[in-house]
């Protein structure tokens, strides 16, 4: 590997951090230690989680343009650290200065340490791709620190001191990449290419925009229903402009491609929609309506979620090499069948949530058993649909329409976020209590309602294989295995 890859999964481990702590735990720390409503809890992480996935769009924009990656990551990276020390404030307006703070770090480095690992390979180098895995797999242990991190010191309500430990993990992934500075410049990139002048009133724009950028963020966290309609319409939008654009391409094979990208993108906004429900109506359901003693441990509810960094880190290799003896024997599973095959492990997982809660003990909490299997079948889930996501965009999207196309399966996400956080809302009910006797009820039909509306998707999607298909035009080799398991730093979480 070239010099500054080491760097550079060391620096994604410290770097996802503070994301899974606050992604992890937000809510928790909103409703109990500053005493916030369900419902504007919700709101605000709905909000969070969704502008951070929109804003790797404006990342991708100003990284290499106007700022050079590096330099927009360490930026990034600072105003992580500060998000973390004003979050770790226990006042409303410090939470939303600091998620403000936090977001314009976190949503403009995805894309940066994404370009940083790219450039330092030559175009046609086959070790991209290791360093790439390697990459993700740093991502995920920062995901399994900052979740078990998370629920130790929820357990001892001690989120003060989980903050300023995630501050820690900022400045040590900014450490490593002021000492490693020289090694991650920018190759080939217009900002890297133009002359000094131009430099510098580049980097005055790109300061200024994140100045911006700031400001425009704590208006939308404290607005959080302008906030969700506002994303909720952008995506309606771009999903609008590339079914007007594949009613006028004039090449049917192009056509016909789009119409399939829509179809597919449609499965993917009810596969996440379901699935962001973890950082919110699920995990308050997870802590107040869930027995959480298993084995003779108290399960936080932030440890729950490292099920899922667990199957991932095992699942995904385990998936590559079934899918490589599938296809030795001439077996394709297509990219339909994966997304109809995600949304029905992903419906099953919440389907069976209310047969758990109607054998809910006594006081009427749920067996962790149900949570477990829950989360294993959503996990799964996720291995099917997410790896294959962006290499499927690269194969439908015509060359011309590749940018916006990309932009809007990255935004796909977000509008999802914002789904949950209705979703979220309707489970909690709107009797004002906590008692799981009472709340129960709504849960279960939440979560009934959304499993089983997942698994009539993901039969209808079924259904339509052979004329998605067509319109894809896929064949055996379009995406290979490698492809189909690869994971970038524009992940799900992140």
């Amino acid at each position: 590997m070239p010099k500054g890859a080491g760097a550079l999964f060391l620096i994604q481990v410290f770097a996802t951090l503070g994301f899974s702590v606050i992604y992890s735990t937000l809510i928790l720390y909103a409703t109990n230690a500053l005493g916030m409503s369900d419902t504007l809890a919700t709101s605000i992480t709905g909000s969070f989680v969704a502008l951070n996935y929109f804003l790797h769009l404006l990342g991708g924009y100003l990284g290499g343009r106007y700022l050079s990656n590096r330099s927009l990551f360490a930026i990034g990276m600072l105003l992580q650290l500060i998000g973390c020390a004003l979050i770790s404030i226990p006042t409303i307006p410090s939470l939303l200065w600091g998620l403000s703070t936090f977001l314009a770090g976190s949503g403009l480095n995805v894309t940066c340490i994404n370009c940083m690992v790219t450039q330092l390979f030559e175009p046609n180098d086959k070790r991209r791709e290791a360093a790439f895995l390697w990459n993700y797999s740093g991502m995920n242990i920062g995901f399994f620190i900052g979740f078990s991190i998370g629920g130790y010191f929820h357990l001892n309500h001690a989120y003060h001191e989980l903050f300023l430990l995630s501050c820690l993990g900022n400045f040590i992934a900014l450490l490593i990449t002021a000492y490693n500075w020289k090694l991650l410049k920018d190759r080939d990139t217009s900002f890297i290419e133009a002359s000094v002048a131009i430099k510098k009133r580049s980097r005055l724009i790109g300061i200024g925009a994140i100045i911006t950028l700031l400001f425009a963020l704590r208006a939308l966290l404290q607005e959080t229903t302008l906030c969700n309609q506002i994303i909720l319409v952008i995506g309606v939008s771009m999903f609008a402009l590339i079914l007007a654009l594949a009613v006028k391409e004039e090449g049917a094979a192009e056509r016909n491609k789009m119409l399939g990208f829509i179809l597919l993108a449609i499965a993917s906004v009810i596969f996440w929609t379901l699935y962001q429900l973890a950082p919110m109506g699920l995990n308050l359901f997870i802590e107040r309506n869930v027995d959480r003693h298993f084995m003779g441990i108290l399960v936080a509810p932030q440890w729950v979620q490292n099920i899922n960094t667990i199957i991932i880190i095992l699942g995904g290799p385990l998936l590559s090499v079934l899918f490589t003896h599938l296809r030795e024997r001439g077996i394709n599973i297509s990219i339909p069948f994966q997304f109809s095959l995600a949304l029905l492990l992903i419906g099953i997982a919440f389907a069976i949530l209310p047969f758990g809660i109607n054998l809910a003990n006594s006081a009427g909490l749920t067996s962790f058993s149900w949570i477990l299997a829950s989360y294993a079948l959503q996990s799964t889930g996720e291995l099917f649909i997410s790896p294959i996501g962006y290499a499927m965009v690269g194969q439908l999207a015509p060359v011309r329409l590749r940018g916006v196309m990309m932009g809007t399966w990255m935004m796909i996400t977000g509008v999802a976020a914002i789904l949950s956080g209705h979703f979220s809302k309707l489970a909690l009910g709107t009797i004002a209590t906590t008692d799981p006797l009472i709340t129960n009820a709504s849960y279960s039909h939440t979560f009934g309602m959304l499993g089983w509306s997942a698994i009539g998707a993901g039969i209808v999607l079924f259904a339509l294989i052979p004329i998605i298909r067509r319109l894809t035009q896929e064949k055996q080799d379009d995406i290979t295995t490698t492809e189909r398991l690869k994971l970038s730093e524009d992940s799900v979480r992140l």
